[in-house]
């Protein structure tokens, strides 16, 4: 049967809206052992070609294949051979020059530093076990609790007991210990309570070199190069296009089967380079922005930006995620510089991994990093995510008003003792972002009225990879000749705020034993040195572990801090008048979104000396007071006048 062929004449594409679609889902290469069916979309090239290659890297091409002009603007071509264990790359024929080869964007497998795709047989890296593979049970999106990591910080040190340094296997390993007996790696993950581990980009990235990794560079990843395959350094073998797969796939059916769920941090906002990106050398210009005068936008402040609002490249990020929930079964996806997809992108993608698996977890930074030419009411922003059901952002007046300015590193926080001008914004958190009569909205530091639906649109977090570790910035901000013997409460009162808080919890590797970055803020390309997790820290400050990991069972326990909806905050979260005392208070109750517990009083003290108030009249019992969480309330405290601790938290209830 003739190829029907109804290629554009590339001279009529004179505006990126004329491009053609392609709806087919046979993009890159569809192989069997009998056939290699090589399918291209360049609309504007004049000619295109496939190399094969032996190896995946250093030599000339065994072949070179003349691809054909097909439908909507593709190229095709079918090897009629088993062409298992070769390496590929496209070319294109573009304004009457060849442009360099490229791997093509749809590459699902490359050899050494991603600069060839690879031809195999997805199903020979499936793990034993792995049709059978299903993510913990997930009931509502408010049940999450994040923790983010990146697998060479979380792994590499000496005494971390792992001994997959800085792979993807440090997550298959169990029973780790540290040198003082304690639990390491994938079992620290399991006592500490988390749901979801969130992975920094662990796709294929390029400023790594894979073949010298003994050289130990090192980057969180933010700069893409193949969305679809992950991470060679990440893996034992990067040369093998097999191994980073199967380890992949390994690290997911681990997390799996130890109860936990995964998420994948993207960035399709940019990509590592313009002119030599696999988008550019099969579509030049399609993929990017562009501002008026033809120069490349910068929303990204990496050098460019994604234009999603193009309907193949809102395909391409759609049907990419798609690719990570149905190959590597991800449970969540965090979108970096989430401000600069349009609405249009994020929604539809939103209700395609829902007809996946509607417990797919989504959330991004509602923000840009510059100036884009994409129309403001257009952006998946923070203030627009109410137009955008099942999506979260992280809410960055609570970040703010917890620990003190991202953009003034000597402003404290509430939670450090600068309670003017913080508690409505800590309030705003407490209420995950949502409409509630008892916030004051012109109080904010960013946000001017509740953007959130649901109170799981909104992550509340306190620090991630990117800035200041919380330590460092309360060592930056408190000031005071005891000021560093008050970091471990002023530690466990963020926590409290955040893990009593609605919305969806976020903790950033290490903050739960007081990891810092030596004060450092942007430390994307620092040594291990600076970014990785000391695990003597875990024995150096295992009260505040142990803080932490208790008050995550005290949340998992009791579904009133888990309220899911708008309205049953408004019914069941009421704050108390605290006067100018600097306590921030608040009761949950009558029996909150079916709790066991009638009513449960929260209570915070963000000074930096005792202070009181007056606690509802009644028999109470203490579950959480001056840094230790007791479920069972074997402490009494009746109500009326009570003290708290400088820099402390309570949580009481009555049954």
């Amino acid at each position: 049967m003739e190829t029907p062929n109804n290629h554009p004449d590339p001279a009529t594409l004179d505006s990126f809206d004329k491009y053609p679609v392609y709806a087919g889902d046979d993009l890159e290469l569809v192989y069997t052992p009998q056939e290699a069916r090589f399918t291209l979309w360049a609309p504007t090239a004049t000619r295109a070609r496939l190399n094969l290659y032996d190896t995946g890297q250093g030599g000339e091409p065994a072949e070179r294949l003349e691809m054909n002009p097909s439908d909507d603007g593709t190229w095709r071509i079918a090897v009629e051979r088993d062409l298992k264990g070769k390496f590929y790359t496209f070319q294109i024929e573009h304004d009457g020059r060849w442009l360099d080869e490229t791997p093509g964007i749809w590459a699902r497998a490359v050899g050494v530093n991603g600069d060839r795709a690879a031809v195999i047989d997805l199903r020979d890296t499936d793990p034993e076990g792995w049709d059978a593979d299903r993510a913990p049970e997930l009931k509502m999106y408010s049940d999450t609790i994040l923790y983010e990591l990146h697998h060479r910080d979380f792994s590499v040190a000496e005494d971390s007991g792992i001994e997959h340094k800085g792979k993807f296997l440090a997550l298959t390993e169990t029973g780790t210990r540290t040198p003082e007996g304690l639990a390491s790696g994938l079992d620290h993950l399991k006592e500490l309570g988390v749901t979801h581990i969130h992975i920094l980009p662990s796709f294929d990235y390029a400023t790594v070199d894979e073949t010298r990794l003994q050289d130990k560079s090192y980057n969180w990843g933010y700069d893409p190069k193949n969305y679809n395959v992950p991470e060679g350094s990440y893996s034992t073998d990067p040369a093998d296009p097999l191994v980073r797969i199967r380890e992949f796939k390994q690290m997911v059916k681990s997390l799996h089967d130890n109860g936990l769920r995964i998420v994948l941090d993207v960035v399709y906002n940019h990509t590592a380079t313009v002119d030599h990106s696999a988008f550019t050398l099969t579509v030049p210009g399609y993929f990017y922005r562009q501002n008026p005068d033809g120069s490349y936008s910068n929303g990204s402040g990496c050098g460019n930006e994604t234009a999603s609002e193009r309907e193949m490249v809102r395909r391409y990020i759609v049907e990419s995620v798609k690719y990570w929930a149905r190959e590597y079964h991800i449970d969540g996806f965090r979108f970096d510089l989430m401000g600069i997809h349009d609405i249009e992108t994020m929604n539809r993608l939103r209700a395609e991994l829902s007809a996946i698996d509607p417990t797919i977890f989504i959330y991004g930074e509602g923000w840009l990093a510059d100036a884009s030419p994409l129309p403001e009411e257009e952006r998946a922003v923070r203030d627009h995510v109410n137009r955008m059901e099942g999506i979260a952002v992280f809410c960055d007046d609570f970040r703010d008003g917890v620990r003190g300015s991202t953009f003034d590193e000597k402003n404290p926080g509430y939670a450090s003792g600068n309670i003017a001008g913080h508690v409505e914004p800590v309030k705003f958190g407490i209420v995950g972002a949502t409409d509630h009569p008892q916030v004051d909205y012109g109080g904010l530091l960013y946000a001017s009225a509740p953007y959130a639906a649901a109170p799981s649109q909104a992550v509340t977090f306190v620090s991630s990879h990117d800035g200041y570790a919380l330590v460092d910035k309360l060592k930056l901000s408190v000031e005071g000749e005891h000021a560093e013997d008050e970091l471990p409460a002023m530690t466990e009162l963020a926590f409290a705020i955040m893990l009593t808080a609605q919305g969806v919890p976020f903790i950033r590797g290490g903050e739960e034993m007081m990891q810092d970055k030596q004060g450092e803020p942007n430390t994307f390309r620092s040594p291990d040195a600076v970014n990785r997790i000391d695990w003597s820290l875990k024995d150096r400050h295992r009260d505040v572990f142990e803080f932490v990991r208790d008050l995550i069972a005290l949340r998992r326990a009791h579904p009133a801090f888990r309220i899911p909806t708008a309205e049953g905050l408004r019914q069941w979260l009421h704050f108390l008048d605290t006067g100018d005392s600097g306590i921030l208070a608040y009761t949950l109750g009558e029996f909150a979104n079916g709790d066991a517990w009638k009513e449960i009083a929260v209570a915070f003290n963000g000074n930096r000396h005792e202070a009181g108030f007056s606690l509802p009249e009644g028999e109470w019992r203490v579950a959480c007071r001056d840094g230790r969480v007791d479920p069972d309330g074997r402490e009494h405290l009746a109500g009326g006048a009570v003290k708290l601790a400088p820099s402390s938290a309570l949580v009481v209830y009555r049954e």
